[in-house]
């Protein structure tokens, strides 16, 4: 389990989710589907000089200053286990989930000064990102694919690396991305904003099971496994899916906790 050993690895071998480009399409996508009134609301949250895009990946930055907040951008549901269970995949009320309702719940109370409302707004636009990246919805004992080698192209890395970034890098630009992703994502918001962080958790979790995990290549254990097209072909269609759906689901979120 990630949890025993993430604040003491974290600064060498622990990589995020998504990396800043994708967290940044997400809050893009996201900020296109809010309401004016919404978008008002979180101008005056974060201040001057501060958007949705620019702080998106404010959680990351924080991670190695403050430890306690390293479980939060994950929750270990088993590959080997058909559906999430709360009890046995986040006992402490530390991971991703539990943590989205605490700020939401947080955003919504008038009493929250206002130092603390924009830290929980950077955190939970933060973490219904991270959500939608398949390997922070699931785990093989693998440190959620951080102990899995991986070879891609000229690169050696881990697998929860290639699934944070380097499929994204090898797309096109941001620019071309967004103009895509964003239309995509807002003709299927409504269908796509439905259900709770717990139906989109298990859903991302089928998804490592399905591709993520289901697509590598067989190989003894600790062997470094050779990443191919055929992969990457199979993979590419869930990042950009996540992606969109994460930029719908973030906007529901924000305008429901900030109306």
């Amino acid at each position: 389990m990630r949890k025993l050993v993430i604040a003491a690895l974290c600064g060498r071998l622990c990589a995020f989710g998504w990396g800043g480009e994708g967290h940044i399409l997400i809050a893009r996508i996201a900020y296109d589907q809010l309401t004016p009134a919404v978008r008002q609301r979180i101008a005056e949250i974060l201040g001057p000089d501060k958007t949705l895009p620019s702080i998106s990946s404010w959680a990351d930055e924080v991670r190695r200053s403050r430890p306690d907040t390293a479980n939060w951008h994950f929750i270990d549901i088993p590959i080997n286990k058909p559906h999430l269970d709360m009890d046995r995949d986040c006992p402490k009320g530390d991971c991703v989930l539990a943590k989205i309702e605490d700020f939401r719940k947080a955003l919504k109370d008038p009493a929250i000064p206002a130092d603390q409302r924009r830290e929980d707004l950077m955190f939970l636009v933060h973490f219904v990102g991270d959500m939608h990246q398949p390997l922070h919805c699931s785990d093989n004992q693998d440190r959620g694919g951080n102990s899995v080698r991986v070879q891609f192209f000229d690169r050696t890395l881990n697998l929860h690396s290639l699934w944070d970034s380097a499929l994204l890098n090898r797309m096109p630009k941001e620019e071309e991305l967004y103009a895509q992703y964003s239309a995509d994502s807002a003709k299927h918001a409504k269908k796509w904003s439905k259900g709770t962080v717990y139906d989109w958790a298990e859903e991302a979790h089928k998804l490592s099971v399905k591709t993520t995990y289901g697509r590598l290549p067989k190989a003894p254990a600790g062997t470094v496994l050779t990443i191919d097209a055929r992969y990457e072909q199979k993979a590419d269609p869930v990042v950009r899916l996540q992606i969109e759906k994460a930029g719908a689901r973030l906007a529901r979120v924000l305008n429901e906790a900030l109306q």
